[in-house]
């Protein structure tokens, strides 16, 4: 069940389908590799003038990467919208409980992780999506070893923080 209205979710080899359908049709008519963070570079490129942003390398997926990233956006919002709407909230369960910070401090503590996200997406060569979807896929050796990286680092964080530090 879904947290949000008791929703039934989606049986997850239909997600699956979904998600491999989309690779697979963006290898086979673009020969492009779907992943997320290079999404976020195009974004930044857009607002930002450093010479970083401003590589081939990021301009020239902007005419699939952004259409890809609204599409990611869109289709959250649309999702909500159907399944009983959306609110935000300043919630963080634990952490609230726990840390209580108030709002300024969930704020630099998320982005303090979004610092962190996008570091080790830059030191990876990817993200989640591109590493363990499209290059698992591919059997790519370092999609592996990264998405290994990925999962036992999530794990041991995870537990670090649940089980010794609060």
């Amino acid at each position: 069940m879904l947290i949000l209205h008791d929703m039934q979710a989606i049986h997850w080899a239909v997600a699956g389908l979904g998600i491999s359908f989309v690779t697979l049709t963006l290898l086979a008519v673009a020969n492009r590799r779907l992943g997320v963070s290079t999404g976020f570079e195009d974004v930044c490129s857009l607002v930002l003038d450093a010479p970083y942003f401003k590589r081939s390398a990021i301009t020239s997926g902007r005419p699939w990467r952004l259409p890809l990233l609204a599409g990611l956006v869109s289709g959250g919002i649309l999702s909500a919208v159907l399944g009983g709407g959306w609110s935000p909230v300043w919630d963080l369960g634990m952490f609230d409980t726990e840390i209580g910070w108030g709002p300024g401090g969930k704020v630099v503590w998320m982005f303090a992780g979004g610092l962190f996200i996008g570091f080790g997406t830059r030191l990876a060569g990817g993200c989640t999506s591109g590493h363990g979807i499209f290059g698992l896929s591919n059997l790519e050796i370092p999609s592996l070893i990264t998405t290994i990286s990925f999962m036992a680092a999530g794990v041991v964080t995870t537990n670090l923080i649940y089980r010794v530090i609060l």
